[in-house]
């Protein structure tokens, strides 16, 4: 099984960036731990501040992959191209936030993301990865 992660812009600051919302752990120290839960699953990871090159990164395995686990970050609430993006692609994407969205700034509520995607993951820290890495794993066919 091979799934994808893609996370948009600042979180590559993982573990420095705002504690208080993000917590304090690298990206980096959470994926080896995903990896070892799930030695069946192929992660690979895809991070980056441009928003093309996310819809790039989502297209390149958007037909081959098994699962896609998107983070957009501040551009959730400000892309229609990747929102478009995840409508185009076959391979299915749950949208995944550290932080509980819906309880922070009124223009964070807004997603153009979240009615492409088979799933929203919202306010579990990075748990929700795993949430999703399990979903796939559990529902791949």
């Amino acid at each position: 099984m091979k799934i994808h992660i893609v996370n948009g812009p600042n979180l590559n600051l993982l573990g420095k960036r705002e504690p208080e919302i993000y917590g304090s752990q690298t990206f980096d120290d959470f994926l080896e731990r995903l990896r070892e839960k799930f030695p069946k699953i192929t992660f690979t990871v895809f991070q980056s501040n441009i928003e093309g090159e996310l819809i790039n990164a989502l297209q390149d395995v958007g037909f081959s992959y098994d699962g896609i686990i998107l983070n957009p970050g501040g551009y959730t609430h400000t892309s229609v191209a990747i929102g478009d993006c995840v409508a185009a692609i076959a391979t299915p994407v749950v949208e995944v936030h550290i932080s509980n969205i819906f309880s922070r700034e009124e223009f964070r509520k807004q997603s153009y993301v979240s009615a492409k995607a088979k799933a929203v993951i919202s306010g579990m820290g990075l748990y929700g990865y795993e949430a999703a890495a399990r979903y796939f794993f559990e529902n791949r066919k």
